[in-house]
Order: structure tokens, then sequence, then C-alpha cells
């Protein structure tokens, strides 16, 4: 190997309480997020790409009902499921992200193909759809998004102005979103984040997940970031792109930077909510201002490591 290589994921942040959830279930998380740092960096470990690590790591979540993205997206307000995705490489800055689409079933890889097919980089609703079906996606029913615990969470508040980020009745519990960042053996970083939004929401609302420099971002002169939390106050700070900035203009260190971020500047707009980040040197931090946040990071050096709560 050229340099050493990792990668880091993210399946939400918010109030995620010890002892609340079964032991089951926490196994179940726990699993799912090893088989996706798993097969990321299987990929890493062969010289492939970071672009290709990320997209990975993030489809294997979005294939599971556990995590608010993909296959265990929440209702929306009219009872369907509407995901966003982003994905962004370092190297060349390229990016790609969807919007407002329905049944597709790995959302991340249509981000991609939009980066790396399609002169734009956001696409939303019908025309990022009509897009899809042109590069071949397959539309699954929509009983493949069906999840009886995402159902029961909307019929507790549909047909109300009420709106909740993801898992409990409280709505500052747990936020939904996946992601991963990578560095590779060339010293190329990316990052890819998708999620399922809101439960309830209407209109149309676009969180921060698909928003390049907000919930997504990579440059390899800084950081590969991607972002979980409450996504009206990550697009009000431009957090992923600030974080970058604190690098570049004020040199500081990756983990510097991040808790600047996190532990400063989001608390002032009272928002809540976490990132992962990587640098060109494999350096990885994971802060986050709630009580948890389904977490793990993988490297070249032999670490591994799976949180939940606060270590």
């Amino acid at each position: 190997m050229n340099s050493p290589v990792s990668i880091a994921i993210h399946g939400g942040a918010g109030t995620l309480i010890k002892g609340k959830m079964t032991p089951e279930k926490e196994k179940s998380y726990r699993e799912t997020l090893q088989l996706a740092l798993d097969e990321g960096f299987s990929i890493l470990k062969k010289n492939g790409s970071a672009l290709d690590a990320v997209e990975k790591a993030v489809i294997v979540l979005e294939d599971s009902p556990l995590f608010n993205a993909g296959k265990g997206s929440v209702f929306t307000a009219d009872g369907t499921h509407e995901m966003d995705a982003a994905i962004m490489e370092g190297k060349d800055l390229k990016a790609g992200s969807v919007s407002l689409v329905t049944r597709i079933k790995n959302p991340v890889s249509l981000a991609r193909v939009i980066m790396e097919k399609s002169p734009h980089v956001l696409l939303a609703g019908q025309g990022a759809m009509d897009f899809a079906k042109l590069h071949g996606f397959q539309l699954e029913n929509e009983d493949y998004f069906y999840d009886e615990f995402r159902y029961q969470q909307w019929q507790k508040i549909k047909d109300s102005d009420h709106f909740q980020l993801d898992h409990s009745d409280r709505k500052d519990s747990k936020f939904g979103t996946v992601g991963a960042v990578a560095c590779d053996a060339n010293r190329n970083i990316a990052a890819a984040t998708s999620t399922g939004g809101m439960t309830n929401k209407n209109w149309g609302r676009i969180g921060d997940s698909p928003l390049i420099g907000i919930g997504n971002y990579a440059n390899n002169e800084t950081c590969a970031v991607s972002c979980t939390g409450s996504g009206e106050f990550f697009i009000r700070g431009v957090v992923a792109y600030d974080l970058s900035c604190l690098i570049e203009y004020k040199k500081l260190p990756l983990k510097e930077a991040a808790d600047e971020v996190i532990f400063k500047r989001l608390p002032k707009l009272k928002g809540d909510g976490g990132l992962i980040a990587v640098d060109r040197s494999g350096n990885i931090t994971m802060p986050f201002n709630t009580e948890g946040m389904y977490r793990g990071m993988r490297n070249s050096n032999g670490e591994n490591k799976i949180a939940i709560y606060e270590d």
C-alpha cells in the first residue's frame, strides 16, 4: 500500500439513550455498521478508490431497514418516501446529488451517475426520476420500502402539522441520515451521504444531505465530511464547508476544526447532530453534540471501532 487507508461511517445522531434499546436491536445495528465498514475497507485494501469505498459503504446502510435511507426511509405526509443523497470526490471536486426521488433502491448510486454522466450536480423530483430511468435504474415497488416501525411512527403524527426527525416520539430524537468518508492509498478522499428525510414532511422539504458544502463535502486540500442532524441548522451554518474553511484558512487540524463546528458554532444556532470527517493523512474524527451517534471507523493501522453512545 502506498499510504495508510481509512474509512468512517455514520448512521445518524440524536437521542440514543443507553438501556432504551434491546440487546438484540443494538447487536443488529452494530453488525450492519461493521458490514458497511468491512465492505468499504475491502475496496481500499485492494487499492480501490475512496469514491468506490464510500459508495459501497452507504449502499450497505441503504439496504438495511435499520437506517433512515433507502429501504428504511421514513414516510412523508402523503405516505410516500422521498429520498436524498450526495457523493463527492476531493481530487477534482466533482460531485453529484439527488433529491426528492422515490422507488430508487440506492439513491447514492444515482447521485454518482449524475456526477459522472451529466453536466449537472443536483437533480430533483421528476427530472431526477427521468434521468434515473434513462440510465437504467430499476424502480422498486413501494412495498420494498415499507417498514412496520416507520409506518407506526407516521401513523402517530399523520394528518397533523407535526414532523419528526426519526426514531422516537420526541422531535429531537434520532436523525437517521447515513454517510461515509474515506481516504485511499493514493491519498484521495471522498464523502457520500444518503437519507429518507423527516417523518410526515411536507411541501418537498429538502434537508442538508444532498446539498454540497452543507451535508456532504470533499476536498483533497482539506477534508471529506458527511453530516447528520437537524438539517435546517446545518444548512444555515453551511457546516461541511465551514469545517473545510477552518482547515484551509485557519490551518486548524482536522479534529480541532470539527470540534469547533459541532461544539461551538452549531449550538449557537441551536442546532444538534454530528459529522464524520477524514483528511489525506487518513486521520478520522467523529464528533457529535447529541446523546449518541451510530458510527464506526477502520484503518490500515489495525484500528476498528463501532460505537453508538458517548465513550
